[in-house]
């Protein structure tokens, strides 16, 4: 029998994107499904933007380009980055590449050797176990509350510090619990990645996507200490409605930004131009429809939290950040479904797409088993919808 590797080739599929998929196929059957697992915007991308991908098709840029991305978008990445507080930055330390993940991906799979260890605060992203898993690492886990906004505890990230400890992950706004870290939390943190030696990758995918009264401001802005150690990790896919487009980028310190190039230039090339040309674009341009977009968000906010915090028994913290809820359903897992018990958040979550035809993302895969995440990057109608048909739902459950 054939042998995989235990890092790669043990991976699970992405459950976003497999719930997605299935919710996609009930959809092409005619069935009204409320689509709260994608975290991807229902907005176009805007024409601008759109402009100047056809423009470079005009353009014959259809031919391969740089390993490291095209240079002027790694220059207007460099000014960004440099303007939001990563002072000293330069073209020759970003790297594009096609999307925020791969950038993740290569950042972890150029520092780790086996057996090293990486401090992911908790609830997290799903992908960044996976990744660190394929490069051949180990997760701590850093739990943060509900019932305290979701803040890491310096002093508890510390105390995950072992002579194995590599690397830490830092989301925020975090996906899933939209939760906005505080500057003197992200300070702190910075003073241990460099009391320590660690390396700080930083996402900051949803920057844009931020509501008063919190503020997003950059690790590297908010960490001095720690520049020497830090990534940051950005992208337009959410941003810009441009998920498909499929354009991240990372900046840090050069000489791990240069084996990510070198990794890149043999697992995947340098991006398109056409979706680059697009990309520096986005970045270059105005932020008006940017700011429509963040407006619609914050109204969806509200109407998603007061819908489920009006479901007995559901808590729903309000998030600072990003485009997702992440009600604590604890009450509803001792619960029964025609004489079956539920048990957990992923059982709970199955039932909800195939009875209540809303498409959600069990909190199991984020690492808090008591969750379950809903984005609201869909429709006010959608959300209304769907929302009262997981109430009729719930509330015909057997509880104990």
């Amino acid at each position: 029998m054939m042998q995989f590797s235990p890092f790669a080739g043990g991976l699970a599929e992405s459950q976003t994107l497999a719930i997605t998929a299935t919710a996609k196929r009930m959809k092409a059957q005619g069935i009204d499904v409320a689509p709260f697992a994608a975290g991807e915007p229902d907005f176009d991308t805007p024409e601008f933007v759109k402009a100047a991908g056809l423009q470079a098709i005009r353009d014959g840029r259809t031919k391969y380009g740089p390993a490291a991305g095209l240079a002027d978008l790694r220059g207007a990445v460099a000014e960004k980055m440099a303007a939001t507080g990563y002072t000293g930055l330069t073209a020759d330390r970003t790297i594009i590449c096609a999307g925020a993940k791969p950038v993740l991906f290569f950042a972890l799979a150029v520092l780790l050797e086996p057996g090293d260890e990486v401090l992911v605060p908790t609830p997290c992203w799903l992908s960044y176990p996976k990744m660190v898993q394929a490069a051949a690492g180990t997760c701590v886990w850093v739990e943060t509350r509900p019932d305290q906004g979701y803040v890491i505890d310096p002093d508890a990230l510390r105390a995950a510090i072992t002579p194995r400890t590599k690397a830490l992950i830092l989301n925020s706004p975090g996906n899933p619990t939209g939760a906005v870290q505080p500057d003197d939390v992200q300070n702190a943190i910075g003073k241990i990645a460099a009391e320590h030696g660690i390396a700080v990758i930083s996402d900051e995918i949803y920057e844009h996507m931020t509501y008063a009264p919190a503020r997003f401001r950059s690790f590297a802005d908010l960490a001095p200490d720690a520049h020497d150690l830090t990534l940051i990790v950005n992208g337009v896919s959410k941003a810009y409605a441009m998920t498909g487009w499929r354009i991240g980028w990372g900046g840090g310190p050069k000489d791990w930004i240069q084996r990510m190039i070198r990794l890149q230039s043999h697992a995947m090339s340098g991006p398109p131009d056409i979706n680059q040309l697009a990309a520096l674009a986005a970045v270059q341009g105005p932020t008006d429809q940017l700011e429509a977009m963040c407006s619609r968000f914050l109204e969806r906010r509200t109407v998603i939290c007061d819908a489920l915090n009006a479901i007995p028994d559901v808590r729903c913290p309000t998030p600072d950040g990003a485009f997702y809820v992440f009600p604590d359903m604890s009450a509803y897992l001792q619960a029964s479904f025609e004489g079956e018990p539920i048990g957990d958040a992923t059982k709970l979550a199955g039932l909800l797409l195939e009875h209540a035809h809303a498409a959600v993302v069990p909190g199991d895969v984020f690492e808090a088993p008591y969750a379950i995440r809903f984005s609201y990057a869909c429709s006010r109608d959608d959300i209304t919808k769907g929302i009262a048909r997981v109430a009729a739902f719930l509330g015909s459950l057997k509880r104990p």
